[in-house]
């Protein structure tokens, strides 16, 4: 067993021993046969690319593409608009709505009554603290808001336009030009503003010509036609974006007048606004005003101010005045028209009048309630937005041959056309009515007032002819802060009756620094009696 035993194990010993043999033989082979093959593939690796061409970058060469030369021409005449403003004891109040009308529409007057303040609140360089805000001023009440805009040069002198939105209420209003450094900034001053149409005209001193854009004809431009937009976006300046005109003449908010956009889908962010929307010819044709949207960005619908109207008020803030002035008849209609209007009042277009101002033209020239316009001059008219363009670019004094329908019958009669701004003073805030000469008395309260006569008492209402009407109210001046506004009737001041001017000023000239100053107020558009304590302490 022993000898069998032995001679197994040896068995053993010899076959692992060959195994191992085996296997380190295989490995060799494997290892050998590897390293041919692998030299065998980069080899041929190594051949395959002998017949390659290297890559070139050519030579620069102009593509058939004039977006690239519209930007170049435009970019040297857009700006970037930087505001400040400084608010004390920031406070709102929400005031009675206006109906619509051939004048100052649904509330011309302050942001406190304009129907539009709510698109205006998803502006882009117009909403407040769009840059950030600053820290609080050393009493601990003051706060700095600042906004982004753009605008674009339309005069070698520096003048440039931009929308009233970026400006507004500005204490410091700063200009970059994007051909200069950013370095280089330029105070800017306003020459005018027109809250109607939501534009501005501001200007620089430079020290040599400015390269200004050229105005283009906004009627010529048709749905599909080709837009550029330029400005900065969210800061970013020289941003070019491109789209088509989506639509014409889009009235955006109901009853809001003098504001027919170009409506694109070129790419509009905040910072645009005040940038110029400019056609394949290298022409400004329309002024970047707002957007529509449910976030606050781009959703491929913007609104232009067009050339056209910009243009308009261009012409007449540049004027001594620095203001715009538009006619108006003193009627009132219905901002949307309503079949049942026209059905019952037997015409198929035109504009029925709802309402007459007393004493206004369309009155004086025997014009009823219920009459429907149908022509201005001889120029037909379909709807109110027609009869407002019309009226409002004749000027005032002259006058003009108004065709209405009555009862059926066609008739014309010749209206002197007012100045719009002083016919609705009540509802743009307090100007003065035609015919009353004076100028008023601005006090060291920052509010500016005006008498009560029995006349105006009863055009609007009021109770009675005790008081004080406030015209204006001077922005971050005591009686703004106290909480004065635009049509309020101030009764009486710290306890002494005001039934005039004389009354005002003279109790006004009395109170000192760190004296209270209370007012009793009656409140703009309140009917009756009700009144309402404003004051703090004078500074």
């Amino acid at each position: 067993m022993d000898s069998q035993a032995s001679g197994f194990g040896q068995r053993f010993k010899a076959n692992r021993l060959a195994s191992t043999l085996v296997i380190l033989a295989t490995l060799t082979l494997g290892i050998l046969i590897g390293t041919v093959v692998s030299g065998a593939v980069k080899g041929n690796q190594q051949n395959s690319s002998a017949d390659a061409t290297p890559l070139k970058v050519p030579n620069p060469v102009q593509m058939s593409n004039q977006f690239s030369t519209i930007a170049r021409e435009l970019e040297p005449s857009v700006v970037n608009i930087s505001t400040e403003t400084t608010i004390k004891s920031p406070h709102q109040r929400m005031m009675p709505g206006n109906p619509q009308d051939e004048g100052p529409g649904a509330g011309g007057g302050g942001d406190e009554d304009n129907p539009f303040q709510d698109f205006f609140n998803r502006f882009f360089g117009g909403q407040p603290g769009q840059g950030g805000q600053g820290g609080r001023g050393q009493g601990g009440s003051d706060m700095h808001e600042r906004s982004l805009g753009s605008g674009v040069i339309v005069d070698p002198k520096g003048y440039i336009v931009t929308n009233n939105h970026v400006v507004e209420k500005a204490d410091k209003i700063r200009v970059n030009l994007m051909g200069d450094p950013e370095t280089v900034t330029y105070t800017a001053t306003v020459i005018g503003t027109d809250s109607e149409t939501d534009l501005a005209v501001i200007k620089i001193d430079a020290k040599k010509p400015l390269p200004a854009a050229k105005l283009g004809n906004s009627e010529a431009m048709n749905v599909g036609d080709w837009v550029l937009a330029i400005g900065s976006p969210f800061g970013l300046n020289e941003t070019v974006t491109a789209g088509i005109v989506s639509a014409i003449g889009r009235n955006i908010v109901p009853g809001r007048q003098f504001e027919s956009f170009i409506q694109t889908d070129a790419a509009i962010n905040p910072g645009n606004s005040g940038g110029p929307l400019v056609n394949m010819n290298g022409e400004v044709i329309g002024i970047n005003t707002a957007i529509y949207t449910s976030g606050g960005g781009y959703q491929g619908v913007g609104f232009a101010m067009p050339s056209n109207t910009v243009a308009g008020v261009y012409n007449q803030l540049i004027s001594p005045e620095h203001k715009v002035s538009r006619g108006s008849i003193g009627v009132s209609f219905n901002a949307i028209p309503n079949p049942a209007v026209a059905r019952v009042y037997g015409v198929n277009t035109g504009v029925t009048i709802a309402s007459i101002t007393p004493n206004g033209p369309a009155q004086k020239a025997g014009l009823q309630t219920g009459d429907t316009i149908i022509s201005v001059n001889g120029k037909p008219v379909k709807n109110g937005d027609e009869l407002v363009a019309n009226i409002s670019a004749i000027k005032p004094g002259s006058t003009a041959k108004i065709g209405y329908v009555r009862n059926g019958k066609e008739a014309t009669v010749e209206v002197t056309i007012a100045d719009r701004a002083k016919l609705f003073a009540n509802r743009l805030g307090g100007e003065r009515e035609e015919g009353e000469e004076g100028q008023p008395q601005e006090s060291k309260f920052g509010v500016t007032v005006r008498g009560i006569t029995q006349d105006l008492a009863n055009r609007y209402q009021l109770p009675n002819t005790k008081g004080v009407i406030v015209q204006e109210v001077k922005p971050d001046s005591f009686g703004d802060t106290a909480g004065l506004s635009r049509g309020d009737i101030v009764l009486e001041i710290n306890k002494q009756p005001v039934n005039s001017e004389e009354d005002f000023h003279r109790i006004e000239s009395q109170v000192k620094g760190g004296q209270d100053v209370v007012f009793l107020v009656r409140p703009r558009g309140t009917k009756d009696n009700s009144t309402v304590f404003m004051g703090g302490t004078l500074p």
